[in-house]
């Protein structure tokens, strides 16, 4: 089938929730796609963050391989090996005692907001229900993730909403102070701001966050969706700050391509969860497990994280080369292989073009080019990235 063959089947077949592009993807390998049609791109959008090892890792498919041929499900009404170890592996390397398996970001910061409610009642009693939340963040899709999302324009439509957020700007430590309540029980986090723009804050405003934490006895949910599993050179972003969570939402890298979300928390506010009162069929099952601890694997190698950084570091200095010769770009911000470029202009046609030469990023709040490759780039990718990316700029007269 060619790429215009899998759209019209997918129009009429297909729920139209996605403004998506007329290609169908059919082969992947590192940091390349190739779609029906036989064109070769250039992916620095990873799957939105997914596919951090890159496409198809020797790995992750031969764990995968080895499980699908041995046990694919059970349910959670039993112990699963893959299980258990992959949560062994996410606290032997995070603050975590205990971890939650389910199957997306958005399922994994549900059960973070139920988590953090039915502790804080149990604790300090049924007026505590409260969670804080920031202006331009994005925690799902789902309807309590939705509302926790500080975002208007993905809640449009879907009132009532529930109650018990509230909503600051991001790095506004006055404010965040201001919204603290005799109804507040947690503040929830993204260490990155990934869809709202990869807005990042300075450490003083990390520190300030901790000392309110700790001043007003609130629980700390950091939602390391995006920013977790080595995005940023370290395996979970709030290490950079020196901040001590209660409640960790993780999904997107963890299984490498297949889907799996995780929530992890301290034994203290994990114990507040009793049989029956959160489940998930599909979460943590045999297959997905397996992928996810091959990531793990991976990541945890000698070296690997420090290289993140490496080319994290030699992509924002390419980019800010580019800002001196393309007056649009305003500023090159990131961390690690998180990074994005604001330009003073909308981003789609920078997108389109590049897209049309052969390289895959995304425009994220209008107008911040966002890029997010595979952890395994190397240098000869970027300065093939950065030179297409320039005949884009040129091409569009973003001199």
């Amino acid at each position: 089938m060619t790429n215009q063959e899998h759209v019209e089947l997918g129009r009429q077949y297909v729920m139209n929730t996605y403004g998506r592009l007329p290609i169908a993807f059919v082969r992947g390998q590192g940091a390349r796609l190739w779609d029906s049609d036989g064109k070769e791109y250039l992916d620095f959008l990873s799957g939105l963050a997914v596919n951090s090892l890159g496409h198809c890792h020797p790995k992750v498919v031969q764990a995968i391989q080895k499980q699908a041929e041995e046990l694919l499900h059970v349910s959670n009404l039993y112990w699963i090996e893959g299980q258990n170890k992959l949560a062994q592996a996410i606290v032997n390397n995070s603050f975590a005692d205990k971890v939650f398996f389910c199957n997306s970001g958005a399922e994994a910061n549900e059960g973070a907001i139920k988590l953090a409610r039915k502790y804080a009642k149990k604790t300090w009693g049924e007026e505590k229900y409260e969670i804080i939340t920031m202006e331009h963040s994005f925690h799902g899709r789902t309807l309590a993730a939705l509302t926790a999302t500080g975002q208007r324009k993905y809640q449009e439509g879907f009132a009532p909403l529930p109650t018990g957020f509230r909503y600051v700007p991001f790095g506004d430590l006055k404010a965040l102070a201001e919204a603290i309540n005799s109804h507040t029980c947690a503040i929830m986090i993204e260490p990155i701001q990934g869809e709202g723009g990869v807005n990042i804050a300075d450490k003083t405003y990390w520190e300030g966050l901790a000392q309110i934490v700790a001043e007003h006895n609130l629980l700390l949910i950091v939602d390391e969706v995006q920013s977790g599993m080595g995005r940023t050179g370290k395996l979970f972003a709030y290490d950079h700050y020196g901040l001590q969570p209660n409640i960790m939402t993780l999904a997107k890298a963890l299984g490498g391509g297949v889907p799996i979300g995780a929530m992890a928390a301290t034994d203290e506010v994990a114990s507040a969860f009793s049989p029956g009162d959160h489940a998930s069929t599909f979460g943590g099952n045999p297959l997905v497990t397996s992928a996810g601890l091959a990531v793990m694997e991976v990541m945890l190698e000698e070296g690997f994280l420090s290289r993140v950084q490496e080319m994290g570091s030699y992509l924002q200095e390419q980019l800010n080369k580019m800002a001196q010769k393309h007056s649009s770009i305003v500023e090159v911000r990131g961390l690690g292989l998180m990074v994005a470029c604001q330009l003073d202009r909308e981003g789609t046609a920078i997108v389109s073009s590049c897209l049309e030469k052969g390289l895959i990023i995304n425009c994220t709040a209008g107008k911040v080019l966002r890029f997010l490759p595979p952890l395994t780039i190397n240098r000869h990718d970027i300065d093939q990235a950065i030179t297409i990316l320039d005949t884009a700029f040129m091409a569009q007269g973003n001199g």
